[in-house]
């Protein structure tokens, strides 16, 4: 588990290798990619259930 110590070495790091004006560009992306991320696993939850009920069918 990260501390806040070792977070905000961190955060600080990242400011002098990337800059001021990189960390918004950096955040925004890493939003999109957790957006991005939450779809895909809702439309793979939706396609397991699409296929467990198909089987129950069958079986049926």
């Amino acid at each position: 588990m990260v501390g806040h110590t070792e977070l905000l070495i961190i955060v600080l790091v990242i400011l002098v290798l990337f800059g001021a004006s990189a960390i918004p560009k950096f955040a925004r992306s890493l939003g999109q990619a957790k957006k991005e991320f939450s779809k895909a696993m809702k439309e793979g939850e939706q396609e397991e259930k699409k296929e467990v009920e198909s089987r129950e069918e069958k079986k049926a």
